[in-house]
């Protein structure tokens, strides 16, 4: 019976634009962790997840538990990760991603580890991580072109090839350069960087120069309920949806009462015990799931479930990223039924480089779906070991954009909302 007989848990640091967002700045490096579960016949299975040290501490807490552990049986994953975290929370400092708890603490890493399972189990049986899900119902899976306002590089680098997108013509030439690159059909802008009004005319800007796409905007609530409902009313007809204008759950409730659009979220409802209130009050018709921090792949086909009950559409978040999630995401969007909208990406950012070998890619908008066994990526040792370096190196430890852009412009102030 194949077992786990090796852990490995590698940090890794890379080239990161300077995207801007309401509480910040990217910094020079994004942080991931590769992890790699060897089972005692050979196979290797793959996660990817965030690289910050507090993250990265707990996953190396869990490992030495995992060893003799059969991949086959995750509940008894989840089990150990409950017993050796409890109640440790290890909060985001950039707080993108709604509040922590110590459930979805541990939920992060379970979440790391059943990717890595899933990915062994579908080796161990010759069939994709997709089939272990419920089986593909498409044979692609859309993403959108993730626009960021951005300076042209970083304070002393070089402009990078993206260059500096902080009106709405930067915004609409960043568009077209990711739409004929990728062929992406649906357009999302990350706002809350400057007041809405300006934003409101780069969305304009968008829907002039791609009159057929769907369109959305996720300031990161840094907007009040006024200003919510104001833009949501200035944009009746240009949005697919609205994410996360306001906080909170009584926030989004009040802006849904009289937006005409729905409103997404991956900041007000980021854990299960959160969708009963969120369904009583309205607060939003559409949840952006993220394997990595519902607890993998199988709690978010649940999830996917609990939405198709309730009416409530789905699509996918995302955080900087590499492959190995890329491919995971991808699985995930093969096997639900529920996925109603296209899924976010940063893959084009890191203009090519990946840790796996052969980098999944976009026709037309959409990742063609594995069909080899497991993720269906292999992992490039080479590139890890430099992307390590760089992580030792770099000296970052956490991911900080606030604290990055205080460094730039000492007076920045991320309390929401902020108009």
């Amino acid at each position: 019976m194949t077992r786990i007989r090796e852990v490995r848990i590698t940090p890794i640091a890379f080239p990161d634009p300077p995207l801007l967002n309401a509480v910040g700045c990217h910094e020079p490096w994004a942080l991931r962790t590769i992890v790699e579960l060897e089972t005692d016949d050979g196979l290797i299975g793959l996660g990817e997840t965030y690289g910050d040290a507090p993250h990265v501490a707990l996953l190396r807490r869990v490992a030495p538990e995992l060893i003799g552990v059969d991949p086959f049986q995750t509940g008894q994953l989840r089990s150990i990760v409950d017993a050796m975290l409890g109640v440790t929370d290890a909060p985001d400092l950039h707080g993108l991603t709604g509040g922590s708890s110590p459930i979805k603490t541990a939920l992060r890493v379970f979440a790391t580890f059943e990717v890595a399972c899933l990915d062994l189990q579908g080796q161990a049986i010759g069939r994709p991580v997709h089939d272990l899900l419920g089986g593909k119902v498409r044979d692609a899976v859309p993403f959108s072109a993730y626009l960021f306002y951005k300076w042209a590089g970083h304070p002393d680098a070089e402009p990078d090839a993206f260059g500096a997108a902080l009106d709405p013509a930067g915004i609409v030439a960043q568009a077209r350069t990711l739409i004929e690159a990728h062929g992406f059909q649906s357009i999302k802008l990350k706002g809350g960087v400057f007041p809405p009004d300006e934003e409101l005319d780069a969305v304009r800007g968008l829907r002039a120069a791609f009159p057929a796409m769907p369109l959305r905007i996720d300031p990161n609530a840094a907007w009040s309920v006024e200003t919510s409902r104001r833009v949501a009313a200035e944009t009746q007809g240009l949005l697919e949806y609205l994410e996360d204008p306001t906080e909170g759950l009584a926030g989004m409730a009040a802006v849904a009462q009289t937006a005409t659009m729905p409103l997404a979220t991956n900041m007000c409802v980021v854990a299960f015990d959160h969708l009963p209130e969120a369904v009583e009050r309205g607060s939003v018709q559409v949840i952006l799931s993220d394997h990595h921090y519902w607890g993998g792949l199988r709690q978010s086909v649940r999830l996917a479930g609990i939405c198709e009950t309730w009416g409530l559409g789905v699509s996918m978040h995302s955080n900087s990223h590499l492959g190995i999630s890329l491919a995971a995401m991808t699985h995930l969007g093969a096997a639900l039924p529920q996925l109603s909208y296209a899924a976010d990406t940063h893959t084009p950012w890191q203009l090519g480089l990946d840790v796996v070998e052969r980098p999944l890619r976009f026709v037309d908008g959409a990742v063609p779906v594995p069909t080899g066994p497991g993720l269906g990526v292999t992992l490039d040792r080479d590139m890890l070991a430099r992307l390590h370096e760089n992580y030792v190196r770099v000296g970052i430890t956490a991911r900080d954009d606030t604290g990055y852009m205080r460094r730039l412009q000492p007076g920045f102030d991320p309390a929401r909302p902020r108009w």
